[in-house]
């Protein structure tokens, strides 16, 4: 009889250790936690302990990723509430980076649009990019998150520091409608956006900005 027939057995015979408590107290075994001979009771509650341990770190973990979650929902609703309490249409722009920059707490925010109406042609957003920065927006279909490779659009950010990474958001209406702008985060972090970082947040920053912006362009 080998090891594994004994452990069959045991399972088959879940009163044996009833029928033969004196046994409980003799077996000894070696634990890695205190590094000496315990008995299988003492093992018993180790093991017990150990999943305890796991559990109540991985409940502080659900904790901790709840409260982070709530707290971005908190942002993402005083975002949403500051653009619809612009009351002129060419001040959403300014509301929208600003207050991305103070509510989420990042370092620049700027964008730029096309195609915009006759009324805006002057204004900020509406200064003229290039083909080559139009088809990168078109071209994008989630946000570009990385390394700063001297995009032209790094350059619409007025910066004391250069910037070293960068989170770029094409703004249209639907998957196939015309991206009529771009959406620039911007920071001096070479880390803050990185290729493999997680998008599902900046895509619904880049669905709301799409809406509230769409009212500035002829689409």
């Amino acid at each position: 009889m080998n090891s594994n027939d004994i452990a069959t057995y045991l399972i088959q015979h879940p009163h044996f250790f009833e029928e033969h408590a004196e046994l409980l107290g003799t077996i000894k075994l070696t634990s890695p936690v205190m590094g000496r001979a315990i008995s299988l009771q003492e093992r018993q509650m180790e093991v017990v302990r150990e999943k305890y341990r796991g559990l109540e770190l991985r409940m502080a973990d659900l904790l901790r990723i709840a409260e982070e979650n709530h707290d971005i929902s908190q942002k993402f609703q005083s975002w949403t509430r500051a653009l619809l309490l612009a009351r002129n249409d060419v001040d959403l722009p300014h509301v929208l980076t600003q207050g991305l920059q103070d509510i989420f707490n990042l370092p620049h925010a700027t964008l730029r649009l096309w195609n915009v109406g006759a009324d805006y042609a002057h204004t900020w957003f509406a200064s003229t990019t290039s083909d080559d920065a139009r088809l990168f927006a078109k071209g994008l279909t989630t946000p570009y998150c990385g390394k700063n490779h001297d995009f032209e659009a790094a350059g619409w950010i007025d910066a004391d520091q250069p910037v070293q990474s960068l989170a770029m958001l094409p703004l249209r209406l639907t998957a196939t409608s015309p991206t009529f702008g771009l959406l620039v985060l911007g920071s001096p972090d070479p880390a803050r956006y990185t290729k493999d970082m997680a998008t599902d947040f900046l895509i619904k920053i880049a669905d709301t900005s799409s809406a509230a912006l769409s009212c500035l362009v002829d689409l």
